[in-house]
């Protein structure tokens, strides 16, 4: 199912409304509590979410949320879903990915250190501003 979020604009008018609307019947509601109510009635879980789906987040970056991606992260292979988008600047967002098998980031033969769950900022082109010390990004992802 596909949810059709507002621009970023409309949200916020109306989590105006809301505080206003309540504030007229004498109950206080903070700007930041308004706009998290509001993402939640348009089936988003929290406001970040909800602003990186609306049609202005949506130019920043090609991924969405529950997409199945692919890619390498710190040098091992994965699949998963991406789990939560939340922007960061212009051109930046950060997104966390549920994977579908966990992946041993340790370098070591000696331990094992599994993520599930792996979280980066990315720019528009898929992979992560940070990198590794020989220059390779720590997450590169596309969809899968």
């Amino acid at each position: 199912m596909t949810t059709t979020i507002p621009a970023t604009a409309a949200l916020k008018a109306q989590a105006r409304r809301l505080r206003n609307a309540l504030g007229a019947r004498g109950q206080t509601l903070s700007h930041s509590a308004a706009l998290e109510l509001v993402a939640q009635t348009h089936g988003m879980a929290d406001w970040n979410t909800a602003a990186a789906l609306s049609p202005a987040g949506q130019a920043l970056q090609p991924h969405t949320v529950g997409e199945p991606v692919r890619g390498h992260y710190l040098g091992q292979p994965f699949t998963g879903r991406v789990h939560a988008l939340r922007r960061k600047g212009a051109v930046h967002m950060e997104i966390e990915i549920q994977l579908d098998q966990p992946v041993n980031v340790s370098r070591s033969a000696l331990f094992e250190a599994p993520r599930r769950r792996i979280r980066a900022t990315i720019g528009p082109e898929g992979r992560s501003i940070g990198a590794t010390s020989d220059g390779v990004p720590h997450l590169q992802i596309a969809a899968a």
